[in-house]
């Protein structure tokens, strides 16, 4: 069988791992995923990953159901993010060396098969005590559209859909771990969505490298040795307009929009930095993404949708509200793994 992943360990020098959570911290401000926007015209009143979220709060992380409110399952998941890289613009000093990392480069050459691949994205993610990262694949692009011009939710349907490979730009990521946090184990299906759940722990300068964009994944529940691992009354606190700030001698404080305070160490934190590269099976492929050749537009993408749908027999999308057209793309498309019905 064909590997879909690389384990990487170690994946730095010692004090290139250390300088990781340096950077984090001179950056100093963490916000929330949640707080990255919404979407003008289609979903507008939905969240960037609403499909995620619905998921998770009717199935969990295994698929097998979810015990809490709503309230706190949506705080269990709304974790916090900032951009490092992203194409040609760099927002914080020293992540050089790991965007261009030789081993990252060779692992994603070797799995996508590609002749070419352009680092493109350095975005990390911390997650605070009590929180996980609901079952999901990532956010893809196409020529002409990605997360910045593009509804997350409406670019992740057009991948399940298959209906516009021959525009998507394929893209290998690499989840580097950083810091002592003792939970938070890296779940996936390998195999693809029928198949078994994985999970890989979240040690101290590992990675892994795959194809995020087509295989499920997630992260398990963190661990703290300093609080409570549900910690349910702060996770329920963990919505929009959240701030994580690092407060030196180790110590970083969430702040919640209604003025609450939870203070944290390194070690109750899950702290990852995820790598994108665009892979490119030839210089043709290249060229056509690089000089924007053959790209797609929003109205492109919904006469391709409403003419998939029509042959399945639904019709009357146009009549649809913006969000309820939202919802019918993504039942529609995406299926997400479902481990009730493994034995």
């Amino acid at each position: 069988m064909t590997s879909t992943y690389v384990h990487v360990n170690p994946l730095l020098a010692p004090a290139d791992a250390d300088h990781m959570l340096a950077i984090a911290e001179n950056l100093g401000h963490f916000e929330t995923y949640a707080d990255e926007g919404t979407s003008e015209g289609l979903g507008e009143s939905l969240p960037q990953r609403f499909d995620v979220g619905l998921n998770y709060v009717n199935r969990g992380l295994d698929g097998k159901g979810c015990s809490d409110e709503p309230a706190v399952a949506l705080g269990r998941t709304n974790y916090f993010r900032e951009t490092y890289v992203y194409g040609d613009e760099q927002r914080v000093v020293g992540i050089e060396s790991f965007a261009a990392h030789p081993l990252i480069l060779q692992s994603a050459k070797s799995l996508s098969g590609a002749a070419i691949i352009v680092p493109a994205i350095v975005y990390a993610n911390i997650l605070v005590p009590g929180q996980e990262l609901a079952i999901h694949t990532d956010v893809p692009e196409f020529r002409g559209l990605n997360r910045k011009n593009t509804p997350q939710w409406l670019l992740v349907c057009m991948l399940h859909s298959k209906l516009f490979e021959s525009w998507r730009v394929p893209i290998m990521t690499c989840v580097a771990w950083f810091g002592g946090n003792a939970g938070g184990a890296f779940t996936f299906y390998p195999g693809g969505e029928a198949g078994a759940r994985h999970a890989i722990s979240a040690d101290h300068n590992t990675a892994i490298v795959l194809d995020t964009d087509r295989f499920f994944h997630g992260v398990e529940r963190v661990k703290t040795p300093s609080l409570k691992e549900t910690a349910n009354e702060g996770i329920a606190q963990v919505g929009s307009g959240a701030t994580l700030e690092y407060a030196g001698q180790d110590q970083w404080r969430l702040h919640t929009s209604e003025g609450r305070r939870f203070d944290y160490q390194w070690a109750d934190l899950r702290y990852s930095i995820s790598w994108k590269g665009y892979c490119f099976v030839d210089a043709d492929s290249h060229h056509k993404w690089r000089q924007s050749e053959d790209c797609l537009n929003l109205s492109n993408v919904q006469e391709i949708f409403e003419k998939d749908l029509r042959q399945r027999g639904v019709h009357g999308v146009a009549a649809l509200s913006p969000d309820d057209y939202a919802r019918l793309l993504v039942a529609t498309y995406v299926s997400f793994p479902d481990e009730s019905d493994q034995t």
